[in-house]
């Protein structure tokens, strides 16, 4: 499905890229960039479903997963040199109208063929986006590009039956805006994740909180860190202290149980303590108030 959809975003990239340069239609040539960025996504997606089954190994204890956020990561760079050179390229036009000649009939031909592959393309995804994290990602993007689509056939109507050349550059400017929207949002979540962010949706504070009262014997938790490797990947570290003379295998069970079944975090690593914090500059002084 993936691949089939891949191909058909491929074609259709080389169908506005090439109609785009004889018609000297911006609007097609900024929508294909945006047809590239959906095939590098969709690529990633087939090629992240087979790495990622890939085992951990001597040199990538973690596995593959994170290939996919660095290929995401320089996605988003590529989108945003993408974005630079379409609204260069607009600006320059819409000073420069009157030497500006589009041949409509052959713009607005592409623009349509464009939106229906991206109908068939989204419509493709779309009952498996609930599936997997990736093909959701892609819908996404294609979603986006339908939308600019739209705005090119919309511009080479402009141009064919009202004689507005200024559409052409106008439209690809709104294009490039779609382009930097996706291309932001992929940059910051790529880069939240390559620092070891704190995944989204979760608060280290009410985590340490549920860790501490997740057995009556656990006196305090710090030194907590929580990240994640990929999308949806999620990890902790912990050191949790204990009563004296307390079950270790009984809190140790208990606080992972908790932190998968609140916060979806399926690798925890606990270090017990029973005295004192082995680590001079954790914070071993808080308190957390624990059920008895």
């Amino acid at each position: 499905m993936l691949g089939f959809a891949f191909a058909l975003t491929c074609a259709m990239l080389v169908a506005e890229a090439v109609g785009g340069a004889v018609s000297g239609s911006l609007a097609l040539l900024a929508d294909a960039g945006h047809m590239l960025v959906d095939a590098a996504s969709l690529l990633l997606a087939w090629w992240a479903a087979r790495v990622a089954v890939r085992p951990a190994d001597a040199r990538r204890s973690f596995g593959y997963a994170r290939l996919e956020v660095l290929a995401g990561f320089t996605n988003a760079l590529v989108q945003v040199l993408l974005v630079v050179w379409i609204a260069y390229e607009a600006i320059g036009r819409l000073m420069n109208l009157r030497g500006m000649e589009i041949r409509s009939g052959l713009m607005l031909g592409v623009a349509i063929a464009g939106l229906i592959v991206n109908t068939v393309v989204l419509r493709m995804l779309h009952g498996h986006g609930h599936e997997d994290i990736n093909v959701a990602g892609a819908s996404l993007h294609v979603f986006g590009d339908l939308l600019g689509s739209i705005a090119t056939v919309a511009a080479a109507l402009l141009v064919r039956y009202l004689g507005w050349n200024w559409a052409d550059p106008a439209l690809s400017l709104l294009v490039s805006l779609l382009i930097l929207r996706g291309a932001w949002l992929l940059l910051r979540r790529s880069s939240h994740i390559l620092l070891e962010g704190v995944p989204e949706g979760l608060a280290p504070e009410e985590i340490r909180v549920a860790a501490a009262q997740a057995d009556a014997d656990i006196l305090e938790v710090h030194h907590l860190h929580v990240w994640q490797i990929a999308s949806g990947s999620r990890m902790a570290t912990l050191h949790a202290r204990l009563r004296e003379g307390a079950d270790a295998q009984a809190g140790l069970l208990a606080i992972k149980r908790v932190l998968r079944e609140r916060f979806s975090i399926d690798h925890t690593t606990v270090e017990i303590e029973t005295r004192v914090c082995a680590d001079d500059d954790a914070d071993c002084t808080q308190r957390v108030p624990h059920r008895h």
